[in-house]
C-alpha cells in the first residue's frame, strides 16, 4: 500500500512538470505576434521571379566555371558578389568597403587556393552588434572533364535569393525601415570542399559568436525533388526546433500567415540517414549554440552534375521560398528579446 502511495506521488509530480512545460510552449506560441504585416509583404514583394532569374542566369554561367573553391572562375564570383553590394550601396561590416574574409591556403585542403567569404550587411538601428545572419555558399565543382558545373541549384539558387533579400532589406532601410539589429548577408566559400568557409568564420567571427541570434542558411531552394513533382508548394526545413523551438514556431507562424508552403520536417529526423543537418554551413554555427534553420528543396537527378543549369529552375517557386526566409529573418531582426533557447524552457 505505501509502494502505491509513492508511485501515485510521484504520477502527480511528473503530471505537473509535464503541464508546467506545455504551458510554456503554448506561451511560446502565443507570444509571437505579426505586427507589420503589410510592410513585410511590401519588401518581400520586391523579390521577384525576373530578378532571380537575370542573377542566377549571370552567376551559373560558364563565365564563372563552375566556382571551385581557390579557382578563378570563383574569384570571379566573389567579385561579382561584392560588385552587385556596391551597386546596391549596401556596405560591409569590415570597415565599411572590405567585402572579402580572406581565408589562406594553410587553412584549406593542400591542393586548395586562397579564396574569400563575400559579406555584407544592413547595420542594425537599436542593437547593431546584434546580428541575424542570412548565409548561402557560393562555391560549387568547377569544371570535370571539359564540363562545366554551373551549380545553377547548388547554391546559384540560394546565392541570388540572398542577394534579392539584401536588395530588399536595404530598399527598406531607404524608406526608414531599419532593422533593429543588424542583418548579415554571408556568403561562404569552401562549403562543398567540407564547409570550410563557415568554419573559417566561426573561428574568425566579424561579429561576436554570443551576440549572433540565428543563422538562416540557404543551401538548393530552387527546383522540386521526385517526392513533391505532385505538389511543388513545399520546402524542407531542417534543424529550426533543436536548439530553439520558439525559431521553429517564428517560421510556422509566418509560413501560415503569408506563404501556406507545406513545410517538410522529414530530413529534421535525428535519424536521417542522409545526415542533411550536419551537411550545410548551418551546422558550424549550430555547434556554438546558434539556432538555425537550414533551407532545402532536396535532391534531384542533377544534382552534383554538369546538367544542373539555370533553365531547369523553377523561378516562382524560388521566389516564394526566398520571401518566407526574408520574412522570417525581418521578425527576428526586429523583435523584442532573445530567442529563446530549448534548455530555458
Amino acid at each position: 500500500m505505501k509502494g502505491l502511495v509513492i508511485v501515485s506521488a510521484l504520477t502527480l509530480v511528473g503530471s505537473c512538470a509535464t503541464t508546467r512545460y506545455s504551458t510554456k510552449i503554448e506561451n511560446l506560441k502565443n507570444n509571437i505576434q505579426l505586427t507589420d504585416s503589410a510592410t513585410v509583404m511590401h519588401y518581400a514583394n520586391t523579390i521577384t521571379a525576373s530578378e532571380l532569374k537575370t542573377q542566377l542566369y549571370a552567376y551559373a554561367s560558364d563565365e564563372f566555371e563552375g566556382r571551385k573553391t581557390g579557382e578563378p572562375g570563383q574569384k570571379k564570383a566573389a567579385e561579382f558578389l561584392k560588385s552587385y553590394y556596391q551597386s546596391q550601396d549596401i556596405l560591409s561590416p569590415i570597415a565599411d568597403s572590405v567585402y572579402f574574409q580572406n581565408i589562406s591556403k594553410d587553412f584549406l585542403p593542400k591542393e586548395i587556393q586562397s579564396t574569400e567569404n563575400v559579406l555584407a550587411y544592413i547595420k542594425g538601428s537599436e542593437n547593431p552588434e546584434e546580428v541575424v545572419i542570412i548565409s548561402a555558399h557560393l562555391d560549387h565543382l568547377g569544371i570535370e572533364n571539359n564540363e562545366v558545373f554551373n551549380g545553377a541549384d547548388d547554391n546559384g539558387s540560394g546565392t541570388s535569393a540572398l542577394m534579392e533579400m539584401a536588395q530588399a532589406f536595404k530598399l527598406a532601410a531607404n524608406d526608414g525601415f531599419l532593422p533593429k539589429r543588424s542583418v548579415l548577408f554571408l556568403h561562404l566559400t569552401g562549403e562543398e570542399l567540407g564547409l570550410y568557409g563557415s568554419r573559417y568564420y566561426i573561428e574568425n567571427p566579424i561579429f561576436d559568436v554570443n551576440k549572433t541570434m540565428v543563422d538562416l542558411n540557404i543551401d538548393m531552394i530552387g527546383r522540386i525533388d521526385k517526392k513533391h513533382e505532385g505538389n511543388p508548394n513545399y520546402l524542407y526545413l531542417i534543424g529550426a526546433d533543436r536548439i530553439s523551438k520558439e525559431l521553429h514556431f517564428i517560421s510556422e507562424k509566418i509560413n501560415n500567415a503569408y506563404f501556406n508552403l507545406d513545410l517538410d520536417y522529414t530530413y529534421n529526423d535525428e535519424d536521417d540517414h542522409n545526415r542533411y543537418y550536419f551537411r550545410s554551413d548551418h551546422y558550424k554555427f549550430a555547434l556554438k549554440n546558434i539556432p538555425v534553420i537550414f533551407y532545402f528543396n532536396g535532391e534531384h537527378d542533377d544534382y552534383h552534375k554538369a546538367t544542373d543549369t539555370p533553365d531547369k529552375i523553377e523561378y516562382d517557386l524560388l521566389a516564394k521560398r526566398a520571401k518566407l526566409i526574408f520574412s522570417t529573418a525581418w521578425y527576428l531582426a526586429n523583435k523584442d528579446g532573445a530567442l529563446i533557447h530549448n534548455k530555458d524552457i
